[in-house]
């Protein structure tokens, strides 16, 4: 066979949020076809469709990348790196390698609409482009209520979900054929992903090994000694979370095989533990569900009478954000969290409940702002989990809670951390002088925050998505 034959038969598989060579549907896909597989990420912070992720996530971003480019060398072809808006730049590859075929994991963002273009212009100049399910337990439009509507409460939600049967594992590919002609690829250090001066991210370096391999091992480590231990979960001084959330956000690790994973492991003894940790997957499937269908997720509130709630502005507020960004409050929970996350990049759930219902509620800051912080701190921050869940605890979300539902932080902590040790961790001076007075009354403040949702109620009802175009 000639060479322009092999360039013919190129495929050329392009990687967002799917860090992975096992179960990847397009990487499956490729291999099938046969012939020289060309695998591309594009680092795109210019297209208006895509949100460009954070410092924390562009930390995690760069050793993924490292670990996925020795996983495909591996199989026999490099990482191909290209930075720029990713319609213009995948043209380019097609061009540039002669590839037949495109082939991408579907994602359910804005950035779907940049997707949708490139398919039709691809197929009008002769190229296959073909889209796999992969990042979900469920494509967003096949679950729907029974007015083939989007479900907007979760718990019917999960149960049309569990009735379900999540797809088989896509099988992982042996060997992958490089192209005759190497592929110019940007360097990955010229993308200036890691912190410079100064170093923030030593604590990160400390708690995290990004790529494929360590998070296989952190789900099998979960399964095999972690999950018998998870009903104490809601506990953060103990480790018996999954840990999983960055994985999953990167796509080292999918869905459905953590889904595989755990029921096949799990004995009938252990299967309401199992239930509860599926559920929390359930959330983050949930959450992109309605991003699906409201994109503006990040932006906009979606029960509309949120638009008219006396938020302080980051002026207003500016030195109570501060104290909360840093863990300088003066509440000993929240305090712990602010600095676990500034350390890590992380933060147990349980507290992020507490720290997040404090900001908006008890300082009555708008929940975007806080969205932003976890936006760039968290390793683990999605265009779904992390704005849904923000709107949750504001009260403005889908399904959200109650908005007078406010998380005490004091009894939270002696309900869940009644000894101290994680917020001694965290905040070891908080029984000395030098820990601040809290900068707000809790019991004070919370009835501010109910008087002004009090006041919002009367003038609209709660608004909620429309069906996105598909």
């Amino acid at each position: 066979m000639h060479a322009a034959d092999d360039a013919a038969r190129t495929t050329l598989v392009w990687l967002r949020d799917d860090l992975r060579i096992t179960d990847n549907p397009a990487l499956a896909a490729a291999t099938d076809r046969g012939g020289p597989v060309v695998v591309v990420f594009v680092l795109d912070d210019d297209s208006a469709e895509v949100r460009p992720i954070g410092s924390a996530s562009r930390w995690w971003l760069h050793h993924s990348l490292t670990s996925l480019a020795e996983r495909l060398a591996e199989l026999g072809t490099p990482l191909v790196l290209r930075r720029g808006g990713a319609e213009r730049v995948i043209q380019e590859l097609v061009a540039e390698t002669g590839a037949g075929a495109v082939l991408w994991n579907r994602r359910y963002s804005a950035a779907r609409e940049i997707d949708a273009r490139l398919k039709t212009r691809l197929r009008e100049d002769g190229v296959e482009a073909e889209s796999f399910a992969a990042n979900l337990l469920f494509e967003p439009h096949t679950v729907t209520n029974g007015s083939g509507e989007p479900y907007r409460v979760y718990t019917p939600f999960w149960r049309a979900c569990r009735q379900r049967d999540v797809r088989p594992l896509a099988p992982t590919p042996a060997r992958l054929s490089a192209p005759p002609d190497p592929v110019p690829s940007d360097l990955l250090g010229s993308w200036q992903l890691l912190p410079t001066a100064p170093d923030w991210a030593g604590g990160i370096r400390d708690t995290w090994s990004p790529g494929e391999p360590d998070a296989l091992i952190a789900l099998n480590d979960f399964v095999d000694e972690t999950l018998v231990d998870y009903g104490l979960r809601d506990q953060p001084s103990r480790s018996v979370t999954s840990r999983l959330s960055p994985r999953l956000r990167f796509g080292e690790v999918s869905p459905v095989q953590v889904w595989h994973r755990i029921t096949s492991a799990v004995p009938g003894a252990d299967a309401t533990v199992a239930d509860k940790f599926l559920g929390e997957l359930g959330w983050r499937e949930f959450n992109w569900h309605v991003l699906y269908s409201f994109p503006q997720l990040a932006e906009r509130n979606i029960r509309s009478e949120f638009d008219r709630f006396p938020w302080q502005s980051e002026s207003e507020a500016g030195a109570e954000i501060e104290a909360w960004r840093h863990g300088r409050t003066g509440i000993p929970l929240v305090d712990a969290g602010m600095r676990e996350l500034w350390r890590t990049g992380y933060m147990h759930n349980r507290v992020r409940l507490a720290a997040a219902s404090f900001l908006v509620k008890n300082l009555l800051v708008d929940w975007r702002v806080g969205e932003r912080w976890f936006w760039d701190t968290l390793v683990d921050a999605d265009e779904a989990n992390n704005p849904g869940n923000w709107q949750w605890i504001a009260g403005s979300g889908m399904d959200a809670a109650p908005y007078f539902r406010i998380f005490n932080p004091v009894l939270q902590a002696q309900k869940f951390d009644p000894e101290r040790r994680y917020i001694r961790t965290w905040v070891p001076e908080v029984d000395s002088a030098d820990y601040p007075e809290p900068v707000v009354d809790l019991a004070l403040s919370r009835r501010r925050a109910l008087a002004a949702y009090e006041s919002t109620k009367a003038g609209g009802a709660a608004g909620g998505p429309g069906r996105a175009p598909r």
